[in-house]
């Protein structure tokens, strides 16, 4: 399309600029919409955005829900909702601008998106996956340190690569996280996790940080900050180790953060300011955890369930 290019970087900056959204996510709305308009050009041969119509976008939308349905994609419905949503919101914007007089997307409704239950791991296992990196040299103790940090904090894998130290407040038992949509929040961290910090910050971090000026908490090698993918692979590595069968990880440690915080009676709105949620209704998903553990204890212990 003629003027799609141009829409598209006006677009990205009203994301970035006005609603102040994260590079990752401004990047998954305009991927998003980059397959809207390669499919409308291929199957449509449209040259301007204004022509795009109501059903050209359903025959997107189907088209992506049986993709996703052939690979049997667990998240389907959740992933539709994505496309609509970026989609919605682009027209709102062109709306806004007065580059159309109607949106051809405000009918299109997205699918009821099922919610499931991830993974938990058991104190145990968490336990037993953190006994597993060799403390003794300094990349171990990091990765010892990064797994405390998680799970005392319940931070994001983006979140955690971005922690940097003048956001550690460790004499005062707290960190200050930068969550999505640059929204900062104050996070507790426990005793545990305090000491592998100050002990990774003393003994593996001046030998990491190769004579680099970065200011980011945990480091490579190379002294430069970690990517979000080698905290997967440590998670996994040391998930394998421990000899753990679940599908695991860094999410995994986040969801049992909050679920162990409600199994031990704490406030699901202190646990939504602690994950970042700015909708208490994702921040319920852990209730359902709680109340199936609840009958799985009452089965256990009770004489006569």
């Amino acid at each position: 399309m003629d003027d799609a290019a141009l829409y598209i970087k006006l677009f990205k900056n009203y994301l970035s600029l006005e609603k102040g959204l994260s590079g990752n996510t401004v990047e998954s709305y305009l991927l998003d919409l980059e397959k809207l308009f390669k499919f409308i050009d291929l199957k449509y041969s449209i040259n301007i955005v204004s022509d795009i119509k109501e059903d050209m976008i359903y025959k997107f939308i189907l088209n992506i829900n049986s993709s996703l349905s052939k690979k049997e994609d667990h998240f389907s419905s959740k992933s539709v909702s994505r496309y609509i949503s970026s989609i919605k919101t682009f027209f709102k914007f062109l709306l806004r601008e007065n580059v159309i007089e109607l949106s051809p997307a405000e009918n299109v409704e997205s699918p009821k998106t099922v919610r499931t239950i991830p993974d938990v791991l058991s104190v145990e296992e968490i336990d037993l996956i953190f006994s597993k990196p060799d403390i003794e040299n300094k990349n171990g103790l990091r990765d010892r340190t990064i797994l405390e940090t998680m799970y005392a904090s319940g931070l994001r894998v983006s979140e955690l690569v971005n922690l940097e130290l003048n956001n550690l407040y460790l004499d005062d038992g707290y960190i200050r996280v930068m969550g999505k949509g640059s929204k900062e929040r104050i996070v507790p961290i426990g005793k545990s996790a305090v000491h592998y910090i100050k002990e990774y910050l003393k003994k593996s971090r001046p030998e990491l940080k190769m004579g680099q000026n970065e200011n980011f908490v945990f480091l490579n090698n190379r002294g430069k900050k970690l990517s979000r993918m080698s905290i997967w692979g440590f998670v996994k590595k040391y998930s394998n180790l421990a000899g753990i069968k679940k599908d695991i990880h860094p999410h995994t440690i986040r969801h049992s953060f909050a679920t162990h915080l409600l199994e031990g009676g704490a406030d699901i709105r202190a646990i939504q300011e602690m994950l970042g949620h700015s909708d208490i209704s994702t921040t319920q998903i852990y209730t359902h955890i709680n109340r199936d553990y609840l009958i799985e204890t009452h089965r256990t212990f009770h004489p006569r369930a």
